[in-house]
């Protein structure tokens, strides 16, 4: 696929739109959203709508996320260059390559075998090097933990115990909570070993975070 002009053109549009949002303060988030070309991600069909704030079904009955929720969620990560940072959902890539644009060593994990194969292709063919797992999100990576941060990409019915032990102490996790076809964006920061504290940074729809089944 190329990455025409126009591509280019459509993209700075969109960045203009993510602009407007002043929950969005970090250049470098607009930065990585200039370097990554969105309509890899999506089916030829939707090209032309790749650059608009929307979401886009990507089979498997997942999709990828509203731009601004990926920017969103980005901002309260507060990436720092060299951050170890665990995404559950990689879906369809698109969130994987704005955090290693930004620094960020990553580390996800996809439960859709068809979408883990699909995203592993693009993003090797974009020239990043995240480590890619197919596997259960809930059950996170014990043996690579801690992490410095954790965002998860789909909708949790509660914050798995797993995942906040696999936070370094200050360490932070963005996770949308809830199972209705709303969620509510939280942010979790690792206290000490035992203390957590917990901020709701408004509503979003998010595909649901599914315990033990991979597929």
């Amino acid at each position: 696929m190329q990455d025409s002009f126009k591509h280019k053109g459509m993209r700075r549009q969109l960045i203009a739109q993510l602009r407007q949002d002043s929950r969005i303060t970090n250049e470098a988030i607009f930065e990585a959203f200039d370097k990554i070309p969105r309509h890899f991600f999506l089916d030829l069909a939707f090209v032309e709508q790749a650059y608009t704030n929307m979401a886009f079904q990507i089979g498997a009955g997942q999709t990828i996320s509203h731009p601004i929720t990926v920017a969103f969620q980005t901002q309260l990560l507060d990436i720092q260059r060299g951050d170890k940072i665990l995404e559950i959902g990689t879906g369809s890539g698109f969130q994987t390559c704005i955090l290693c644009q930004m620094g960020a060593k990553v580390f996800s994990i996809e439960r859709q075998r068809e979408l883990h194969l699909k995203a592993k292709k693009i993003i090797h063919d974009l020239n990043f090097t995240p480590r890619l797992s197919f596997g259960d999100g809930y059950l996170g990576l014990p043996l690579i933990a801690p992490f410095d941060k954790i965002i998860v990409t789909c909708g949790a019915p509660d914050i798995p115990q797993t995942l906040k032990d696999q936070l370094k102490t200050g360490g932070v996790m963005i996770i949308p909570i809830g199972e209705g076809s709303e969620q509510i964006m939280k942010r979790i920061v690792k206290v000490s070993e035992t203390e957590f504290q917990e901020e709701e940074l408004g509503t979003f729809k998010f595909v649901p975070m599914l315990e033990r089944k991979v597929k």
